[in-house]
């Protein structure tokens, strides 16, 4: 026992203790999963997609500008069908006297009316995302829902809550999906209940450290749950089938469960090196959502290992009587006849495989990539985005987009306001520099004493005095020693100095004037705190365009031309469209970034396992040709696709899907030590199948189930892609890959690292009896010790012929 003991890896004395304490690992992971189900409610999840925009683009920059100086009111567009003029103006005016509505736009211009259809401008006095104008905006669904209506409100578009609602039905199916898969390719019904508690537990220890982030986008707390069992599922196939196996091999449960798992521990610890530099490679992503679901699902594999290695083991003790009362015949069919008909296929498939690698690299090379959610055209469309479209339709694209600049030069605002104006396809136009108080007078227009006086109702000699002030304020002291009268001041600036000293009480109004001021007050408030900042001006435009495309980026380059010859690089522009075209900009480098990493990190992890420079390059290129193949579809389908999906899908495919590929080659190159090629390829997909249709068909299921049902666009257009992806892989590692191990053998022997090695060593020990024999020739040469040596070899060869001769007559006899 001790010999035993003393001659055991470090592997398997690791197993050992974690079987033999198997009691404490209990109490650790039910501390653990109390822990972690605490903590699920305090994870912060982040709606706002654009704050992982890096720090340095012009978006970022000018949206953290807009969140620090200014104020942004929500508003909502609001179409009606098949309503005539009259219907639609008193509806218009049950709106604008809804609680939280500060106003209504609505006229007969074809802006707003046009066949049968009106569309209302409805603005609120609360800010975006507020309380009270979210209770505004469903006082405005509510109201016109009798009618054929559509409700398109600004800002953030995206409802966790709804969006969790979602998931939950999607991660219910694929849990009926897993079980009933399981059930089919398990050895025994109660395996199906330990595989389950290992998923729960690994689901909600990711879930509840994910508060170690800070925060977790929207999107991966929404399909992190789901990816991470799709990724992580056959880490518990494949202990559990050591364990059936080593069962089946007369092993009682303690000494099964010890070395399935010092096998189970290397194989799975080198299959999730694949899938986590896939998300590694994921992490390096300029735009800063791919390290967010990067880290929290390569957490979830770290987990999802734990919870295998270190939970399992005590589960299959602890259930080891009813796995053995529950098991039942093998369901899952042998497909030696496949495998039979891909080898007589070797040399066609590889062919067509080669063109359709060469069409897959043609079609998703021209695959349309969008980088605004709006410009999708694919998918489900949520009841926001189904409202934009129909708006869109009817009335024309309304496309917004700020110009922040330096705040101060009046006269600059407005002429960049109306140059900007004249451009075609711009529709409209808002500063403070073209904001009328009356006919023909702008709110930043500059005002004497006297034209204040009027305005503002002030008495004059007040109004002077006030100026006099505000020079001083402002050390231009004409307004002191010169005639106050001849001083003149912007009106928004004036006004502004007036009511702080109104507030300080150093200025005190009549009761009519001090009514007449705060009207001024109310109206100028709202377009002050939207439009000018501490430091920055916000101009306000909007285009007919939409928000990708060739004629969108020279609207913007022109608007940029046209601010920048007032000042300079001080200029930052805003909106959909800014941000698609820094998300395009992007784009180029990440995708380099993620395609290079992941070969790169694959194939160093394959060298490494295999010891073969040959075998790496087939498994990649399998792998590399489903994702071509997969992003082919989109230019097919004449469909666009969203950046994030392909960037996403690409390192998860890759990562993922090469297990499946590692299994069959793992299967073939042990069999071939004692089959033919065919026949070892044959019998590795027939024993590989049962793994892969497992794992994949879940992670396809997964995939499929969150495209069809998310009404997100972003995680629906990732969920659909993945689905088809890991399909696509599947197809390929059960056709064309053992072709490709068949046809390269030659060339998987000749890069083997090992097998060279060994090689040489035979053929220096072959040159060496050759040597032998030759010198053995020549008798003064040969000293007495190497011919006792020589005559005991060639006397036990000779005696090992009699046995064999022996037993071979006894064979025939019988």
């Amino acid at each position: 026992m001790t010999q035993n003991s003393n001659s055991e890896t470090a592997i398997t004395k690791l197993a050992r203790f974690i079987v033999d304490k198997r009691k404490a690992f209990y109490l650790v992971f039910l501390a653990a999963v109390l822990f972690c189900g605490n903590s699920i409610d305090k994870v912060e999840i982040n709606n706002d997609i654009t704050s992982y925009l890096p720090a340095n683009t012009e978006t970022r920059r000018g949206l953290t500008l807009m969140e620090e100086e200014f104020t942004t009111l929500a508003s909502a567009q609001v179409m009606l069908s098949n309503v005539t003029y009259d219907q639609a103006q008193s509806i218009g005016d049950d709106l604008a006297a809804l609680d939280g509505v500060s106003s209504v736009a609505f006229d007969q211009s074809e802006e707003h009316y046009k066949d049968s259809s009106a569309l209302f401008s409805v603005s609120f006095s609360g800010e975006e995302g507020s309380t009270e104008a979210k209770s505004a905006l469903q006082a405005v669904r509510d109201l016109v829902a009798p009618y054929d209506s559509y409700v398109f409100p600004s800002g953030d578009q995206y409802d966790s809550d709804s969006l969790m609602k979602e998931m939950s039905v999607i991660l219910a199916i694929a849990a009926a999906v897993i079980v009933a898969v399981l059930l089919f390719t398990s050895k025994s019904y109660l395996e199906v209940v330990v595989f389950l508690i290992v998923f729960v537990v690994s689901a909600v220890l990711n879930m509840g450290t994910n508060f170690l982030l800070g925060s977790v986008s929207f999107i991966t707390n929404a399909i992190a749950v789901v990816l991470q069992l799709a990724l992580a599922i056959d880490y518990a196939i494949i202990f559990c089938h050591r364990y059936m196996e080593e069962r089946e091999n007369g092993l009682d449960a303690r000494e099964a469960d010890i070395t399935a798992l010092s096998k189970a521990i290397v194989e799975i610890s080198s299959s999730s090196l694949t899938t986590i530099s896939g998300l590694v490679a994921l992490m390096l992503m300029q735009f800063r959502i791919g390290f967010d679901m990067g880290i929290v699902l390569s957490k979830g594999i770290v987990c999802s290992m734990l919870s295998v290695f270190l939970l399992m083991p005590g589960l299959l003790m602890l259930f080891n009587r009813g796995i053995e009362r529950t098991r039942h015949r093998n369901l899952v069919p042998s497909i030696a006849g496949w495998g039979r008909l891909v080898m007589k296929l070797r040399f066609v498939l590889p062919v067509v495989f080669l063109f359709c690698i060469i069409g897959g690299i043609y079609c998703s090379n021209r695959c349309d990539y969008v980088f605004s959610t709006n410009s999708t055209n694919s998918g489900n469309r949520p009841e926001t985005r189904i409202a934009m479209d129909k708006i869109n339709e009817t009335f024309g694209y309304t496309n917004t987009i700020a110009v922040l600049v330096p705040r101060g030069n009046y006269d600059s605002e407005g002429a960049i306001l109306r140059q900007v104006k004249a451009l075609d396809h711009v529709t409209s136009a808002t500063g403070l520099a073209n904001i009328e108080v009356e006919d023909g007078r702008y709110l930043t227009d500059k005002m004497t004493p006297r034209q204040f006086s009027e305005l503002a109702g002030v008495d004059i000699e007040l109004a002077r005095l006030l100026y006099q002030a505000y020079g001083l304020s402002v050390e231009e002291y004409g307004a002191i020693f010169q005639n106050p009268d001849d001083y003149s001041v912007p009106l928004v600036d004036i006004f502004q100095f007036l009511l702080e000293q109104k507030d300080k009480g150093v200025v005190n109004l009549t009761g009519e004037q001090e009514s007449q001021v705060e009207q001024l007050q109310q109206a100028l408030d709202d377009g002050l705190s939207q439009l000018q900042g501490e430091h920055w001006t916000r101009l306000v435009f909007t285009a007919d365009l939409p928000e990708e495309g060739d004629e969108i980026c020279a609207l913007l380059d022109q608007i940029r031309s046209i601010a920048s010859e007032y000042y300079g690089n001080d200029v930052v522009l805003v909106g959909n469209s800014t941000n698609a075209r820094d998300l395009a900009d992007s784009f180029t480098g990440d995708n380099l970034k993620i395609s290079v990493l992941t070969v790169l990190f694959v194939v160093i992890i394959l060298l490494f396992t295999f010891k073969s420079a040959g075998l790496p390059i087939l498994l990649v290129l399998t792998i590399q040709g489903s994702i071509w193949i997969n992003f082919s579809f989109p230019f097919l389908t004449d469909t666009n696709l969203f950046f994030m999906s392909y960037l996403i899908v690409s390192a998860i495919q890759m990562g993922a899907t090469i297990d499946y590929a590692i299994v069959i080659t793992n299967r073939y190159l042990q069999l071939k030590t004692t089959l033919d090629r065919k026949s070892a390829a044959i019998e590795a997909l027939n024993q590989s199948f049962p793994t892969i249709l497992t794992s994949g068909s879940i992670m396809t299921v997964a995939g499929f189930l969150i495209g069809k049902l998310s009404t997100d666009t972003i995680i629906s257009s990732i969920g659909a892609t993945l689905g088809r992806g890991t399909l696509t892989s599947i197809i390929l590692v059960m056709t064309v890959l053992p072709q490709l191990l068949v046809l390269g053998d030659t060339l998987i022997e000749r890069t083997a690292i090992t097998l060279n090695r060994d090689r040489k060593q035979r053929f220096q020990n072959g040159t060496m009896r050759l040597d032998g024999h030759v010198r053995g020739h020549v008798s003064g040469f040969i000293d007495g010790e190497f011919k006792g040596i020589l005559h005991g070899s060639v006397d036990a060869l000779i005696e090992s012929r009699r046995q064999n001769d022996d037993e071979t007559e006894e064979n025939n006899h019988e």
